[in-house]
């Protein structure tokens, strides 16, 4: 992981893209069994996105926010959060 900045000034993760796909909403996934890894989140607001959390506290998780196009450095409460899921990715083998 390399660190770069945005257009817009802002430190950005070089991180490969998220899977293309939305996964179902799990019933049972919490955040902290997502750690480091390519997780979708749904918000109470209705706002849905990829997300890659790196540190899970009582109060909120910090991560990388897909932005369409990079990854963001981002904070979110977790009283915010509706349900998140971590499925794992699909391999060839």
């Amino acid at each position: 992981m390399s660190m770069q900045q945005s257009p817009m000034g802002v430190n950005v993760q070089t991180l490969p893209p998220p899977p293309s796909y939305i996964p179902p909403k799990s019933t049972g996934s919490y955040m902290i069994d997502c750690l480091y890894q390519p997780t979708y989140v749904w918000l109470l607001n209705g706002e849905n996105f990829w997300f890659i959390p790196i540190s899970v506290e009582s109060f909120g998780t910090t991560g990388y926010r897909w932005m369409g196009s990079f990854w963001m450095f981002t904070g979110i409460d977790t009283s915010f959060i509706e349900v998140v899921s971590c499925p794992p990715i699909p391999t060839l083998y």
